[in-house]
């Protein structure tokens, strides 16, 4: 467990489905995340989603507990053939955890335990243009604007920028 205060990273458990799919069924969320993560979002989903999590040796899919309560999950994915040493960082958070600096702590945490313990060089993300939150909290946690790709992103039948991060060891 990866741990701050009032923040944890652990792994999922069955017992988080339900969990899941409760916060994960939002739209609010889901327009901030990949089309492969399916709207609505059902309690099926979420264990097929956690057991997906559970084959990653070493961990790279964690729960977010806040005061001991699930409210998210963060990753990393790690990157193929040249780009062995680095990863994508992805995230979320429940709607009734906004807004309480839970996102920036288990950024942090995850951030050190990609650059420190599985040794990688760099951790990257895209962030499409609306989602300014998410550029505040990567920012906050040392990750630096790459740049902006122009209309890269179709999501909900818009064409957006994407805003580049990443962070190097």
């Amino acid at each position: 467990m990866l741990q701050d205060d009032r923040v944890s990273l652990r792994p999922l458990h069955a017992n988080d489905a339900e969990a899941v799919a409760r916060l994960l069924n939002n739209k609010k969320i889901w327009d901030n995340l990949r089309d492969f993560v399916p709207h609505p979002y059902s309690v099926e989903h979420a264990v097929a989603f956690i057991e997906f999590a559970k084959q990653h040796d070493p961990q790279m899919i964690f729960a977010i507990d806040f005061e001991g309560e699930f409210c998210g999950v963060i990753s990393l994915v790690a990157q193929p053939d040249v780009y062995r040493r680095t990863a994508e960082i992805g995230y979320w958070i429940g709607e009734p955890f906004w807004n309480k600096g839970i996102a920036t702590k288990a950024v942090k945490l995850i951030t050190d335990y990609g650059l420190h313990q599985l040794d990688l060089i760099r951790i990257h993300t895209g962030i499409y243009e609306y989602n300014t939150a998410s550029m505040k909290v990567l920012e906050k946690c040392g990750y630096k604007k790459d740049g902006v790709f122009e209309k890269a992103i179709i999501k909900n039948g818009n064409i957006v920028n994407e805003h580049r991060y990443s962070i190097i060891k």
